[in-house]
């Protein structure tokens, strides 16, 4: 199968949805901040997870709190902390025979005098039973499937601001293989295996990333900055070594331009692969993640004598882009990155889950003995690191390392997954192939319904992509709802500049009217747009001197047409707006005259509240107000309504009327749904033809974000 083949078979595999099968269904998220005091107020990171024999504990590593964590899976739809084990030191990664945990933990007291130990901990009881000194800084662990030996890769990393921060660095790196009985170590019996002179790049310093060990005690070895991979007998003998090569790649996002541009070209990139897996005795998989030139992207499988039997290409990278996962702002870095990797095997299928730092996803396969076949695409928390299998329990699970609390963001998960014979839950909205290429998008702000197509809507990009102004052709008639094309919004025919649109309304002609919010401090006016059917600025109305001159930085958030009339719902409160009221701000496009109301929004407890969508609909304006807070801190997303009946807007500077409100829908049991974290940004709402109402949550274009889009399919209001 060519790769192009692959790609459209992945595409319209995607899309038939509707139909149930073996999936994976996301069926709880725990933010292991909840699993200790210190977690509550500082950095937290479950970076690599593993689980005890029985399958009832999950065991994770935590670098920023130099702890190793446990929970309760009893219950997999509902986990519980059992609270975490101090190691003195950094804990590089965790691996469990039967109940013990052995932990690398990194010493270092530089990168010149790199150190370690491993311990093992006795997870019943919660205390460590011994350790072993190693001969420098570890990073991966993984054990014998017979529980003979725990084997490391002793990294001794590179210093990347030392030069060019490439290799050689002293001292270079090794593997060691410790015997293992009834949970305990012998540390007198420690195997260090010598990995140097194999590679052909700086074949004097190795850096042993990843290691796993197959049925036979054969141990897999990435040496990442070095682009090999070497496997080991048990005894610490090299039974083969080869280089893991380069890729091609064609029609590839190379520039952080804020657009979604896949025509780039990288030529002979090394795979630089992180983690590794066997598939069987005789075949491996590697994450490509690629840490010079541009990043190769993507995983190759291949026999443990070095011969290549298949590599993913852009698969994983033009996924991600239908998904609306597509990191734009690592273009030129190792794209969709991916680094992790997991392989289990589920009564007698055997699937690989490839894990995208970046994108926040997970890619499944099933193996099929040749070229893998792929399942589904998973959301993760953000930045998933590690990843268990526990199939006798039909379950997956990821440890998702980056926590935002220094910004205010979502904290960092774990995220629990079951496979069921059922329809995915995810995506619930995609783009598909443009030829040879994906549509990207992303950050959608606001949605407007085809005047007379019930299904057919359209949404627009905000300022992340500010390259790449877009309107999006949406079919919500398929499930997941599709978007099938892309209208560019053009000045002059090229790309407009200085937007950020934050809402579209049909004009009922084939045209749309846009609102874009202003950044004075980024010189981005506040103001309407109204655009011809292919997307090109037909006319620019700016706001009057009456508005700018109480303008804040959070303006337009939605637009809706009336009888001729353009109402906009501004996010917040502006200079001379009371406490707790924002304002709906009116244009009447023949006569040219402005006007507004005032609006109440609920009292904010955390953060701000504010409006974010205003739609018109069977005579009132449905508004969507929502605090700007995440996960179980969120506490305000709902759809209200304001009666049109009486609504006169009041002229600019005068006294403005107060609305009254009415509460329709409360969105947080439908952003708790998907069994993730509550996400910050419901920003879409219209109501079809057909009288169908939809809504979309924004995703940041994935930046300090999952990636996740919650699209809603909300029926008859």
């Amino acid at each position: 199968m060519t790769f192009k083949t692959l790609l459209v078979t992945t595409a319209l595999t995607a899309l038939a949805t509707t139909a149930t099968a073996d999936v994976f269904n996301r069926i709880a998220s725990y933010p292991v901040s909840d699993n200790s005091e210190a977690g509550a107020t500082a950095e937290t990171s479950p970076e690599i997870i593993s689980a005890t024999a029985d399958g009832m504990t999950l065991v994770y590593s935590d670098s920023p709190l130099g702890v190793i964590g446990m929970i309760d899976i009893t219950d997999p739809a509902n986990p519980v902390g059992k609270g975490t084990i101090a190691v003195d030191g950094e804990p590089t990664a965790v691996s469990v025979i039967g109940t013990t945990v052995f932990a690398g933990v990194n010493t270092s007291e530089s990168y010149t005098a790199p150190s370690g130990k491993i311990v093992s901990i006795d997870s019943a009881a919660s205390e460590i039973t011994g350790t072993c000194d190693l001969v420098g800084q570890p990073d991966s662990t993984a054990t014998a499937p017979d529980g003979s030996f725990v084997v490391i890769a002793i990294e001794n990393e590179r210093d990347e601001d030392l030069g060019d921060g490439g290799l050689p660095q002293a001292p270079g790196g090794a593997v060691q293989i410790i015997p293992v009985s009834d949970g305990g170590m012998d540390c007198a019996g420690i195997i260090t295996a010598d990995v140097t002179g194999l590679a052909n790049v700086a074949g004097d310093d190795p850096e042993p990333e990843f290691v796993d060990v197959n049925a036979a005690g054969q141990i897999a070895v990435t040496l990442q900055e070095n682009n090999h991979i070497v496997v080991l007998n048990a005894d610490g003998t090299v039974a083969s070594h080869f280089s893991a090569g380069s890729v091609d790649l064609e029609n590839v996002d190379v520039d952080e331009e804020r657009a979604l541009t896949f025509d780039g070209t990288l030529t002979n990139v090394p795979r630089e692969p992180d983690a590794v897996q066997w598939l069987d005795t005789d075949r491996l998989v590697i994450a490509s993640e690629g840490d010079w030139k541009g990043g190769s992207r993507g995983f190759t499988i291949f026999n443990k004598d070095g011969t290549e039997l298949f590599e993913s290409g852009l698969q994983l990278e033009y996924e991600a882009a239908m998904l609306g996962h597509y990191p734009e702002r690592r273009s030129g870095n190792k794209g969709v990155e991916p680094e992790g990797m997991e392989i289990g095997t589920f009564a007698d299928a055997t699937y690989m889950f490839i894990l995208l730092e970046r994108s926040s996803l997970v890619g499944v396969y099933r193996d099929t003995g040749g070229d893998p076949e792929f399942v589904q695409a998973l959301p993760s928390g953000v930045g998933p690191e590690g990843a268990v299998a526990i199939p006798e329990r039909n379950l997956f699970i990821t440890a998702n390392e980056v926590d935002l609390i220094e910004d205010g963001g979502n904290r960092a998960h774990v995220m629990i997954y079951e496979l069921q014979d059922a329809a995915p839950a995810y995506p619930t909205i995609r783009s598909v192939m443009d030829g040879d290429r994906p549509i990207g998008w992303g950050a959608l702000s606001g949605l407007t319904a085809h005047p007379s197509e019930p299904g057919i809507l359209y949404a627009v990009n905000d300022s992340f992509y500010a390259m790449q102004p877009s309107i999006f052709r949406i079919d919500a008639t398929q499930s997941p709802a599709v978007i099938t094309n892309r209208i560019p919004v053009t000045r002059g025919g090229a790309p407009a500049q200085l937007l950020d649109l934050e809402g579209i309304a049909a004009d009922g002609e084939g045209g749309f009217w846009l609102a874009s919010e202003g950044r004075t401090d980024r010189m981005i006016p506040h103001g309407l747009y109204h655009v011809n059917s292919d997307g090109e600025i037909e006319e620019s109305i700016p706001f009057p001197k009456e508005l700018l001159d109480v303008e804040r930085r959070f303006g337009s958030e939605g637009v809706t047409l009336i009888d001729g009339t353009l109402w906009i719902a501004i996010q917040r409160s502006w200079a001379d707006d009371p406490e707790s009221t924002v304002k709906l701000v009116s244009y009447n496009i023949e006569s040219g005259d402005w006007g507004a109301v005032r609006y109440p929004t609920e009292p904010a407890e955390t953060g701000w509240v504010g409006l974010s969508e205003i739609t018109a609909h069977d005579g009132a304006l449905w508004i969507v107000e929502r605090d700007n807070q995440i996960g179980a801190a969120a506490k305000v997303k709902q759809l209200t309504k304001v009666s049109l009946d009486g609504l006169t807007a009041a002229p600019l500077g005068t006294d403005l009327p107060l609305v009254t409100k009415e509460v329709i829908r409360d969105f947080l049991p439908d952003l708790q749904a998907p069994n993730g974290y509550v996400v910050d940004k419901i920003e879409g709402f219209t109501v079809d033809t057909a009288g169908n109402a939809f809504a979309v949550t924004d995703n940041d274009g994935v930046d300090d974000s999952s990636g996740e889009t919650h699209f809603l399919t909300l029926g008859g209001l």
